[in-house]
């Protein structure tokens, strides 16, 4: 969940609002490893349940 990208990653608990840097930062990474970042095949969101990551 993003919560957990956010607590693992830069180790603090999270709110609302830092919530919405996680989208930035998937966005941006989409941005430089998809072909086409608008239908991503690599970086995957899962409703409900946070991202996923094909390798």
């Amino acid at each position: 969940s993003r919560t957990q990208i956010l607590e693992g990653a830069w180790g603090y608990d999270a709110t609302i609002e830092d919530e919405r840097t996680v989208n930035v930062h998937i966005r941006r990474l989409r941005e430089k490893v998809e072909l086409e970042p608008s239908q991503p095949a690599l970086i995957l969101t899962v409703p409900g349940i946070g991202y996923r990551l094909v390798a």
